[in-house]
Parts: structure tokens; sequence; C-alpha cells
């Protein structure tokens, strides 16, 4: 089985960020806190992250790989890096090339595919073209993004809701394309989750969740599943599995007694009051029980709905959480 590459934004963004000049960080207190030595590696998180979680369960990882911008610094660990995979992911990053420009410097999701590509030059380089094409077509490829772009329409609205789907869709096929033609096949796709019912959101609303960008979620979901069920017919080799990171979430605030979560609404992080939210920084709010919390901070999974969510798409096997095989089988295939 080949190497894990993972794209997206803070969901699976494990350091990207640390090596720009944006404001979209955590590699500060208290991130990081659950961390190995409690370090803020720059993971949105107490902890792991979904990519750590995802990947440890396939097997090979004990978490995720390495940053491209990481490995770029440090040159001299790079080739032997890379057959092991590389997380090209950033925080605040979109489907749309403009999306995050507010925080800086942010690498969109076109970029981490350029990114992508350099690597894909050197594995080629290092193995040869044959066995590089073989080594890429059995590699996993995680995608998690397009909450970020939701965000940005919600404050914009610059067209009907259902065109923004449609657009937003037509941009994902030109990048899962663009990959397949330097010989991605298994793709895990991360659906956008229950984003109006973080913290944030439900602070804006005034204590409940908020429907439109609950609905708009739900729609992208729809939409991106029909677009990977044509692919499977019309893209040579192409294999997916589709996690509804969206009924993950709904489905333990809905059911907080049947999960390990004594706090489905509140940040971990920064949050005292379902009406207030305030950046996760030292001296902020900052709860004891963090595994008893749904939401780290004002956006993010805590660690321990990290793992949650990995073995649901990894191991399990309802149609409600991932479709049409799990991470594991596509692994495998």
């Amino acid at each position: 089985m080949g190497p894990v590459f993972i794209f997206g934004d803070s969901t699976v963004d494990v350091g990207t960020n640390n090596h720009l000049n944006c404001t979209a960080r955590s590699d500060h207190p208290y991130y990081g806190i659950d961390y190995h030595r409690s370090k803020a590696t720059g993971r949105f998180s107490n902890g792991l992250n979904p990519a750590d979680t995802i990947v440890e369960l396939l097997g090979g990882y004990k978490r995720s790989p390495l940053p491209f911008l990481a490995l770029v610094e440090d040159h001299s660990n790079f080739t032997g890096a890379i057959l092991n995979g590389v997380n090209f992911a950033s925080g605040g990053a979109g489907l749309a090339k403009d999306i995050g420009q507010v925080f800086g410097e942010v690498i969109s999701l076109e970029e981490q595919i350029q990114q992508f590509a350099t690597v894909r030059g050197n594995i080629t380089a290092l193995l040869g073209e044959s066995r590089g094409d073989l080594l890429l077509q059995s590699s996993m490829y995680i995608l998690s993004i397009g909450s970020n772009d939701i965000m940005t329409y919600i404050f914009t609205h610059s067209m009907t809701p259902e065109l923004f789907i449609t657009n937003l869709t037509d941009t994902y096929a030109i990048h899962i394309k663009n990959l397949h033609n330097m010989g991605a096949r298994k793709f895990g796709i991360l659906s956008v989750a229950a984003i109006g019912c973080c913290p944030m959101a439900r602070a804006y609303n005034g204590g409940p969740c908020g429907d439109e960008p609950n609905d708009l979620a739900r729609a992208f979901y729809v939409s991106v599943q029909s677009l990977l069920q044509n692919f499977s017919s019309t893209l040579e080799g192409f294999k997916y599995s589709l996690g509804n990171t969206y009924n993950m979430t709904m489905n333990i605030i809905d059911n907080p007694i049947g999960s390990q979560f004594k706090d489905v609404k509140s940040a971990c992080c920064g949050n005292t009051t379902q009406r207030s939210v305030s950046d996760c920084t030292k001296g902020v709010y900052l709860c004891p029980n963090r595994d008893e919390y749904l939401f780290w901070d004002a956006f993010h999974p805590s660690q321990a709905a990290s793992k949650l969510a990995a073995l649901a798409l990894v191991t399990g096997d309802d149609p409600e959480f991932v479709s049409p095989i799990n991470f594991s089988s596509l692994r495998r295939a």
C-alpha cells in the first residue's frame, strides 16, 4: 500500500500555517495541550486532529505525514519523507482560490495540488516513471475542505444558494481531475461538518445552531456524492470513500447521552457561555475534562471527537457516516 497524501483546511492542517505569514495559526498554547509534551504543533486541536487519527487507524502511521513546507525547509529529510506521504493542508484554505485571504497567506487547494506536482516529480525522479506511477496509484488521497467557502458565502451572498453549490462542486471536480491526471486513484473525502452548530455559529445565532450553514453543508454533501458517483464510472481507476461528517456531528449533538460527550455546544478553550466566544489563547477559560467536549475551540473538534470520527470513517460500516466503502477498504482496494 502506498503512502497517504492529505489536502484541505484547518481540519487536517498539521503545521503548514506555522511557515506562513498569516493569522490562522495554532502554534501557541492552549493548542496541543494534550499532544506529546503539551506541544502546540500548529494543529487546531488540543492534541491530534482528524488527519492524525485517520492515518493511525489506517496503519503504518503514528500521526499524519509532515507538512510539505516543513519538508521544504528541512531539505535533508525531503526525499526520504515524501515516500511516506505529505500533508499539504492549510488552515483557512478553500476550494476557491481567493478563500482565506482575510488571514493573510493561506495555501489554497489549487496551490496544494501544485505542491503535490512537485512531490510527484521528485517521486518519479527517485523511483523511475513506472515504479513512481505505481506508487502514486496505490497511494491514498484524503481531502477535507469546503467549510471556509460556505462561511465566506454566508457573509457575502454573492449568488443564489443553488448556483453557489453548483459552482463549488464544479471547482471540486477540477481539483479532483487534476489529481487524477497526476496518478491519484483512491480518494478519501471528508464532507463539510454541521458548521452551523460550532460554538462560533451558535454565538452568532444567539444559542441555537445556524440553519443556513447547515443547509448548505447538507446540499454540498449531496452534490459531491453525485460528483463522485459520476467519476467512478467516467475516470479510469477512480475509487472513493465519502465521509458524512455532517451526520456524524449531528448524531452526537442529537444523542449526547449515547456518546462520551457531556458538552456538545460550547468550546473547551476560550468559551464560557453559549452566547460569547473568544480565541483559544493562553489565559482564557480552559475546560478540565477535554475528552467530554465535542468542540475544542470556536470551530474545531476536540481530539476525542476526531478519534470518534476516524473510527466511523476507517473501520465503520454505517452508510449514514461513510459510503460506498470505508477508508480501510479503500486503502486495500
